[in-house]
């Protein structure tokens, strides 16, 4: 199959889309398909051999953060030009609700379009103000995926219709084989995110930290993510400032590694999360988990049964929470056991799978979409599709 990926955000800013996107690419491409994805980036970038520049990307608030997003008439033209030398058997835009290529797709698409919803948001100020304009182009998906319950609820309250739910993958064993790091084992705990962006709850454990250190004065906290480091730890005490460590940005090599080898995984974000893949990647390296108890967070941890949460923006709740699983070698195994087999249910070979079932639902004729219907009840019709 020849299948076509459009990537909302800028290929050189890494984050939870384009990681998604990218292992997408080469789960198909292992299996023999032909892909290609078009993404915002750079052209003096270097990039892998499947994905082709649709030209920079500006940054735009969205979604409580800051995307750096691709629109106008040479991008238009990319698209176009992507579309034509591509002869796609079935083009998947990501995000097509954000002002950038998957929208732009939208409009110069035919034939089978299928969307996957990553943003939960229940008070989209941009979707409700660009409903009219969003309509039009939505009209010609011909499948819709959410990667969660909470994506696929801010997609029926604000465009309509409604969508299957496919969550994000992981390759469970890449994380589950890595080799812990001696240097970042012993009392540690792990957070993984940009420093810069309030939404990821750095501020949030920063507070929790005085406290934790106070009950347990050997632990130490690793930091891996870009921004400011100085002024992410601004508001601590200087004498605890030593206890922690910043890597800056990390390859998936020592991602993985990292996750392999903290006692604890705090994700503290704030909100605006739809699913949390970072949990997923924690769960798959055998870290167990404390979260912060947003709604995306509980069903990815099976609400609370394969990783522990805390009341969101509660730095006391975070702390006392961290303070007894750090003392608790038994619970921390415990969790470790429940998350490695929960996790599963997100490896690539299963989710990578159900979303080739969606491409070969729309692509297939009438008695192959009859037989899809036989083997997954219920499919076309979560995926909003009529019956020819």
């Amino acid at each position: 199959m020849r299948i076509g990926i459009v990537c909302p955000y800028s290929w050189d800013v890494p984050g939870g889309v384009q990681f998604h996107i990218r292992d997408l690419a080469e789960y198909f491409i292992r299996l023999g398909h032909e892909v290609s994805v078009l993404a915002p980036a750079d052209d003096d970038t270097p990039l892998p051999p499947y994905v082709v520049s649709a030209g920079r990307a500006v940054p735009v608030p969205y979604n409580g953060s800051v995307a750096r997003l691709n629109f106008g008439f040479l991008s238009a033209a990319r698209v176009r030009r992507w579309l034509h030398d591509g002869k796609f058997d079935v083009v998947h835009i990501h995000e097509p609700s954000s002002p950038s290529l998957g929208l732009l797709t939208c409009w110069a698409a035919q034939g089978p379009l299928v969307a996957t919803f990553h943003t939960s948001n229940p008070r989209s100020k941009a979707m409700i103000a660009a409903y009219s304009i969003l309509q039009a182009a939505l009209e010609k998906i011909s499948a819709r995926i959410a990667v969660s319950e909470y994506a696929r609820r801010t997609l029926v309250e604000h465009l309509g219709g409604d969508a299957v739910v496919i969550p994000n993958g992981v390759d469970v064993d890449f994380f589950a084989k890595a080799e812990p790091k001696a240097e970042w084992q012993g009392d540690t705990i792990g957070f993984i995110g940009r420093i810069d962006e309030p939404r990821k709850g750095l501020p949030v454990l920063m507070k929790a930290l005085p406290r934790i250190l106070a009950a347990r004065p050997q632990t130490r906290l690793l930091v891996a993510g870009r921004g400011d480091a100085e002024e992410a730890v601004e508001g601590l005490p200087e004498e605890l400032r030593s206890r922690v460590e910043f890597l800056g940005m990390v390859s998936d090599e020592d991602k993985a590694r990292l996750l392999r080898s903290v006692d604890l995984y705090v994700a503290p974000n704030t909100g605006g999360e739809s699913f949390g893949i970072i949990l997923v990647e924690a769960m798959s390296a055998g870290a167990p988990v404390l979260a912060a108890d947003l709604d995306a967070f509980a069903q990815v941890l099976d609400q609370g049964a394969a990783g522990e949460l805390f009341a969101n923006e509660d730095a006391d709740a975070l702390a006392e929470a961290a303070v007894r699983l750090l003392e608790d070698p038994r619970r921390r195994a415990e969790l470790r056991e429940r998350g490695s087999v929960h996790v599963r249910r997100f490896d690539w070979s299963t989710v990578g799978a159900d979303i080739l079932s969606v491409y070969e639902t729309v692509t297939a004729g009438a008695a192959a979409v009859a037989a899809a219907d036989d083997e997954r009840p219920g499919l076309r019709a979560r995926l909003g599709l009529a019956r020819d």
